[in-house]
């Protein structure tokens, strides 16, 4: 009987498995962005135009969603110039030397309304855990293709990623704010599976 019993629980784990269908992030109807304090006063808000992504989701059961992406590097935008080519240099990003930005899900919770989203970010050669709220996860929408979006915000402390350049303020305080804040709506499409062999 334990051993019946075994081999139901593996059937269904495999079956639940096997739901969770292929999906990759549109990038035309995505984006990701952040803002971080400038003198104490403002916030600068940038993004990066190039970035993509796959996803394994059971609309099922949305606490299954996996969502792993890369961000090239080099893409940054803030809307100057300038300001875009010190943030590609060895003063920040060292875009040269780690070129792609990387995130891969952990784990998915529910939540309230939404769900916590934890994963792993890869930035600057530094790896680590971080903790994303997660909200909109509805049901697909059928319009050229399965689509299901959702609004990823969070927080995480550039130093620790070793992204420590900074300059102080006569008056107190730094150039270039610690923290970060993230924001992504992400657009997710379904893949279509590969044609039969003839």
């Amino acid at each position: 009987m334990p051993r019946v019993i075994v081999l139901l629980v593996a059937a269904s784990v495999l079956a639940a498995a096997a739901q969770a269908a292929d999906w990759e992030v549109d990038p035309v109807h995505s984006s990701i962005g952040f803002s971080v304090k400038h003198l104490m006063i403002s916030n600068v808000k940038g993004g990066f135009t190039k970035f993509a992504g796959t996803a394994k989701y059971d609309p099922a059961d949305p606490a299954g969603l996996a969502i792993e992406g890369t961000i090239q590097a080099d893409s940054i935008d803030t809307g100057m110039e300038m300001r875009d080519k010190d943030l590609r240099s060895e003063n920040f990003l060292d875009v040269k030397k780690y070129p792609v930005i990387t995130f891969k899900s952990k784990e998915l919770k529910k939540a309230g309304d939404g769900y916590v989203l934890t994963g792993d970010l890869g930035m600057h050669g530094v790896t680590n855990s971080i903790t994303l709220q997660l909200k909109g996860l509805a049901a697909p929408v059928n319009f050229m293709g399965t689509r299901v979006g959702f609004n990823v915000t969070g927080q995480i402390e550039r130093d620790k990623f070793g992204l420590t350049y900074n300059k102080a303020l006569e008056s107190g305080g730094v150039i270039v704010g610690n923290d970060v804040q993230i924001v992504g709506d992400i657009e997710i499409v379904q893949k279509k599976p590969p044609a039969p062999a003839s």
